[in-house]
């Protein structure tokens, strides 16, 4: 929890213990046989629970528009209930309406601005699942990942292309093999700790430009494979010509150097439907020929 988090969970604080000692200062402590004790149970622990999530959300999630709106809804819900649970305890003068008020307020407006947080939660969500969905492959095995890159690796990749023929032999599933163009001179001019920073620069730009439903591995050393479920040879071809696009226009700085790299990748593609290593030998061929220049913008 942030500083700004707990000064907010202390106010909260101080703000019930200053409604309790002024029910106590201007009511009449109510006798013990008339407490209700139902009452006091549902309506204090409705307080205690409305904090307890209020201390969660703030201690689990970062400052901003969403979390805001949470707590303040689960703090006007909090002290709402505090209050209506200390007319158990104390009774004020029937000219006082002051207290009723808070109640109505307070209660309704911390549901509806807790209601409103919950939404832009959920559109928060949704933003964070379109980013993870291209991961999620990966994040069920955290054993698969490359640690250069973060992607899968290639075993991961071949168990992966193992369960895509299961699933439907009469579904289409396309596997892209992409490779960076005479990467080693990256490493023989700038180092290999500049290597694999240009190896994690394409595979953000794969990433991004990669649909929902497909994988992005690190296959070896400067080569990359696309699975792509769901997708004919030809649409596959399209869309391998849209990542060598993506890539192209990636300039990559050296950390020491004020010229661009400019970036090229050769791509193959294949039916994912044949046996893995037949499917990925075959690919790794292909790509052994045709070499694109590599240098600076």
């Amino acid at each position: 929890m942030t500083v700004q988090h707990r000064v907010v969970f202390a106010l909260l604080v101080l703000l019930a213990a200053a409604a309790t000692t002024l029910y106590a200062y201007l009511g009449t402590y109510r006798p013990h046989l008339e407490w209700k004790w139902v009452d006091i149970i549902g309506e204090g622990g409705t307080a205690l629970m409305a904090m307890c999530w209020l201390h969660l959300i703030l201690d689990s999630r970062p400052g901003g528009r969403v979390t805001a709106l949470l707590a303040s809804g689960l703090a006007a819900i909090a002290l709402g209930a505090w209050l209506d649970c200390l007319d158990e305890f104390f009774i004020l003068p029937a000219a006082m309406t002051w207290d009723n008020w808070l109640e109505s307020l307070l209660l309704p407006g911390g549901m509806l601005t807790l209601t409103v947080g919950i939404y832009f939660w959920r559109e928060e969500q949704f933003s964070l699942n379109e980013h993870m969905h291209k991961r999620e492959r990966l994040f069920r095995e955290h054993r698969g990942y490359d640690r250069v890159t973060q992607l899968a690796d290639a075993a991961y990749l071949r168990r992966q292309l193992k369960i895509e023929r299961s699933l439907d032999i009469g579904k289409a599933a396309a596997l892209v093999m992409i490779d960076i163009d005479r990467f080693h001179l990256v490493n023989r001019e700038y180092g290999t700790r500049e290597g694999d920073r240009l190896l994690q620069a394409v595979s953000h730009v794969l990433l991004l430009n990669a649909r929902r439903q497909d994988l992005v591995c690190r296959y070896a050393g400067d080569r990359f494979a696309v699975l792509m479920p769901a997708t004919s040879q030809a649409q596959a071809e399209r869309r391998a010509s849209e990542l060598r696009s993506a890539v192209a226009a990636l300039r990559h700085y050296p950390a020491e150097g004020d010229k661009p790299l400019m970036v090229s990748v050769r791509t193959v593609c294949g039916s994912a439907n044949a046996e893995p290593e037949q499917l990925l030998s075959g690919l790794d061929a292909s790509l052994e020929t045709g070499p694109v220049a590599f240098g600076k913008a």
